[in-house]
């Protein structure tokens, strides 16, 4: 089978790696890609948006599926884009279509299905322009901290979170009215602030049955002990400790099993992943965010511990026999420490040469942000590798990601030495 992956992460690196040991892949194809993938892939130099340019590879190179790794080409319709074109229609895109990526295009979307189908979630109200008054009035009614999210997509750097009544206000006002991140804030969304630990849920579904893949927790600030800005994520663990079976099964009843059935009931056309981001709140689960595609780099934990040949799943997803499967996990666990650019997620340089990520031993190296030139891997964005390893537990997996860190060598290379600590 030949396949297609959109991207250029990490996450599309996981994903090529796990689809290339399947004995039913035929040719392998990544657009754009990184340095990593070039490995075991085709890189094709085309965007992830250039719909067109994605059409004549498909052609051209006889592409039998189409699997999104981002959430821009989702919430601008790739998935449409072949239903609607006489010749690619009969080609699976593992990826939701447009009117269910609006799931993870709007937040304000996202909490009316939550509202609408008893999610457990936080309470909120949204905001523009014409009624900011009533939003500085709904700040009062609320305790701090204040979160304040950006309705639309602002490549996960669209929420704050503050303790300060008037810096909250004011931050409000420069969302809406300067436009502090574009047209993503034309709408706001305030929401009461939840205390609890974080984790991830990921669902794989046909749009008929469903998938529950193996809880992750990533690491977002880019401090130590969770301080400083937020990034993409500076590391992730698989399974979660404290998600034991007894809050499994509340998150499956109360969250996983309405979210799917309330994906049909409104009819939302949905084949892929559905990323759930959860709090847990003394001992309940409730729901921060959906994303529709697999988060990054929890991507880097969850995917290396499915022992099933990928290409089985996702022509299962197309077909709608997601149900047939029986997915077989790696009861170990795994860790995946990120390695970034210096002064990264602020301004930082790119083509730095990386030098020992060849050299690893009992780990892995998935490509983030890297590029070849002059035959050599060059870092080429602020989230360049992650290290991923397994253990018994996950400070042995832990163990062995920093051990094998200490190989690897980039000019201002940057990561956490810390994951898992509020574990």
């Amino acid at each position: 089978m030949n396949i297609l992956i959109l991207g250029a992460g990490g996450r599309e690196h996981t994903l090529a790696w796990k689809l290339h040991q399947s004995p039913k892949l035929t040719k392998l194809l990544v657009a754009p890609g990184n340095a990593g993938t070039a490995e075991i892939a085709k890189n094709i130099p085309i965007g992830v948006n250039d719909f067109d340019g994605i059409k004549r590879v498909v052609l051209e190179e006889a592409v039998e599926m189409v699997v999104v790794g981002p959430e821009d080409p989702l919430v601008n319709g790739v998935h449409d884009f072949f239903l609607n074109d006489i010749e690619l229609k009969h080609i699976p895109v593992i990826g939701p279509e447009k009117a269910a990526a609006e799931l993870e295009g709007s937040k304000e979307f996202a909490k009316k299905f939550m509202m609408r189908h008893n999610i457990p979630t936080a309470a909120y109200q949204s905001f523009t322009t014409e009624n900011l008054e009533e939003g500085y009035t709904f700040l009062d009614s609320l305790k701090p901290p204040y979160v304040l999210k950006a309705d639309g997509l602002a490549a996960g750097k669209g929420v704050l979170i503050l303790d300060n009544l008037e810096e909250a206000k004011e931050e409000l006002r420069t969302m809406l009215v300067d436009a502090k991140f574009g047209n993503a804030s034309a709408t706001v969304v305030i929401e009461e602030f939840l205390a609890g630990i974080e984790l991830s849920v990921f669902v794989l579904t046909d749009g008929k049955g469903y998938k529950v893949l193996p809880t992750a927790k990533d690491y977002k600030r880019i401090g130590e002990g969770d301080a400083g800005l937020n990034t993409g994520g500076m590391g992730a663990i698989s399974p979660v400790p404290f998600a034991d079976q007894d809050f499994m099964d509340k998150i499956h009843q109360r969250v996983v099993i309405p979210t799917v059935e309330g994906l049909k009931k409104d009819d939302l056309p949905y084949k892929g992943f559905i990323f759930i981001g959860l709090i847990k709140v003394d001992n309940d689960p409730f729901v921060i965010e959906y994303n529709v595609r697999l988060g990054d780099p929890e991507t880097e934990v969850v995917i290396p511990r499915i022992k099933n040949d990928l290409v089985d799943v996702f022509q299962a997803v197309a077909n709608q026999t997601l149900d047939s499967i029986d997915l077989q996990l790696d009861e170990r666990t795994a860790t995946a420490v990120m390695l970034v650019s210096g002064g990264y997620p602020e301004a930082y340089e790119k083509g730095k040469e990386i030098t020992g990520y060849d050299s690893l031993d009992d780990s892995l190296a998935f490509h983030a942000g890297t590029t070849l030139k002059d035959g050599k891997v060059v870092t080429n964005g602020g989230r360049v590798m992650a290290i991923t390893s397994f253990g018994n537990d996950f400070k042995e997996a832990l163990k062995k990601s920093y051990k094998n860190i200490d190989k690897l060598h980039f000019d201002r290379m940057n990561y956490r030495k810390d994951i898992g600590f509020d574990l």
